[in-house]
């Protein structure tokens, strides 16, 4: 399993309209691909976030599904607007599932596994924090490079304002829970 995030920063002036259509008219396309565990269409807005942003995350069922992707047409097409971006990625943990039937938002927050703290403590204390009323799915990651854990957040809701790096969910492919 794997997480994964690019974060494409657009001008402060720029019509994010452009996203929005480009999510409508193409958002659907991964709504069925093979070992997509998911795939959050996220944006941060100017006005909102502070920020113009295309950042969409995903849950891989599998490296090689995450490699098919990357190496298609459909990314080549993103870098041929946008640019290569850099793309995070994360070893995934677990994905837990809450009651929320959609997502209209999401929030990442990621936390140092400190020295001396096992990484199976700080998943399970993570895990415990996974779920709420709000909650479509929580995705649990660690970078072992950095020895950090991220937590990724889809809530049929507002997120709550104190938490991380908060999106806006255009669009949710989900071939891997909701659309089988």
């Amino acid at each position: 399993m794997q997480a994964m995030q690019y974060e494409i920063t657009l001008p402060a002036d720029y019509d994010m309209g452009i996203i929005r259509h480009r999510v409508a008219t193409r958002g659907s396309a991964l709504d069925a691909f093979d070992g997509l565990g998911f795939k959050a269409y996220c944006v941060r807005e100017r006005e909102v976030h502070g920020v113009n942003q295309y950042a969409p995350f995903y849950w891989w069922d599998s490296a090689e599904a995450m490699n098919r992707f990357l190496w298609s047409d459909g990314f080549r097409g993103l870098c041929d607007s946008f640019g290569r971006p850099p793309v995070s990625h994360w070893l995934g943990v677990e994905i837990v599932r809450g009651p929320a039937s959609t997502a209209t938002t999401a929030v990442r927050t990621t936390e140092s596994i400190v020295d001396g703290e096992a990484p199976a403590d700080a998943v399970a204390r993570a895990r415990t924090e996974a779920v709420g009323d709000s909650v479509y799915a929580t995705v649990l990651a660690v970078d072992l490079r950095r020895w950090e854990l991220t937590r990724f957040t889809l809530h049929s809701g507002e997120t709550p304002a104190h938490q991380g790096v908060q999106y806006r969910v255009l669009h949710l492919s989900d071939p891997g829970q909701r659309g089988a």
